[in-house]
């Protein structure tokens, strides 16, 4: 029952994790319908930047967030109106898919020519540390990076939900046309609201990077665990995404408990879950009834 209680714990912050990391695909597919397949690959960026802040000043890699969020977010307004905003509408979904791998696989020629592919890894005091919770032994790193997932998505939720900004962006992505009509000038919302996206990369790289080792390829990874995640929860619905990737976080990890399950069959059934979810709601599981409540 310990191992069962430790597990659903880790899984729990794990998910919490997954769900900061797919806060930003959410954003873009509910503001432009545009598939960013580079945003990954911008996580894994952020990642190599809070490593190389903490070797090369020996202060905690959180406070590199000071720098990264705000550029992240001006290099995702960058993005939608240079590149983004320029696609025609009909074409916009496929076209961002070519246009967002490029980017892809630019960021990880990139850091493979700067940092070559070994494997990185940030070195933290409390990095082997762990607090004991009824029985249970939890990381202070995945308990750190569950706090920072869950106060980031908060400030995401208080944008969204409590600032004019967050009511015209909310407005653009339930209905373009109409937020239009009253005014908003759309095109900026949306170059905001993609910057605003690629900020929640910049906390998720940094989170990302005290739990595991990174390398330049590592986005591939990831891109398809977060695209489940946000197919999951209801295109364009951030609570549906969050409550998705908390249950899938559990799964992932109690699914390891199961005699023979490797972490590869985890991977599995991960995916098997997402498949049959599918088949039974395909607009998501969550599609339809919070899509429009964030």
């Amino acid at each position: 029952m310990s191992l069962i209680f430790q597990s659903l714990i880790l899984g729990v912050l794990q998910g919490g994790l997954y769900a900061l990391l797919a806060a930003g695909l959410t954003l873009y597919f509910g503001v432009m319908r545009v598939v960013m397949l580079a945003h990954a690959a911008f996580i894994i960026l952020a990642g190599y930047i809070a490593w190389r802040f903490s070797s090369s000043t020996g202060l905690d890699p959180m406070i590199s967030l000071i720098a990264t969020v705000p550029l992240f977010f001006l290099l995702g307004f960058a993005i939608q109106r240079w590149l983004i905003s320029r696609l025609k509408p009909s074409t916009m979904t496929m076209m961002s898919v070519l246009i967002t791998f490029a980017i892809a696989l630019i960021i990880e020629g990139l850091l493979g020519m700067i940092f070559t592919g070994t494997q990185r890894r940030i070195q933290l005091p409390y990095g082997s540390s762990s607090i004991d919770l009824f029985g249970a032994s939890i990381p202070v790193v995945q308990i750190i990076s569950f706090v920072l997932a869950g106060l980031s998505l908060l400030a995401l939720f208080l944008v969204l939900k409590k600032t004019r900004f967050g009511r015209a962006l909310r407005a653009t992505i339930q209905h373009r046309e109409a937020a239009q009509l009253v005014g908003i000038d759309t095109d900026r919302t949306a170059g905001l609201g993609f910057g605003l996206g690629l900020a929640t990369a910049a906390v998720g790289g940094t989170a990302l990077a005290l739990n595991q080792t990174i390398y330049p390829s590592l986005h591939w990874h990831w891109i398809g665990p977060l695209m489940a995640i946000i197919v999951v929860g209801g295109l364009g619905s951030i609570p549906g995404a969050a409550i998705a990737a908390l249950l899938l976080g559990v799964l992932r990890v109690m699914a390891e408990l199961l005699p023979g399950v490797t972490p590869t069959l985890a991977q599995t059934i991960f995916y098997l879950a997402l498949f049959l979810t599918l088949m039974v709601r395909p607009q998501g599981f969550f599609g339809g009834r919070l899509a429009q409540r964030f």
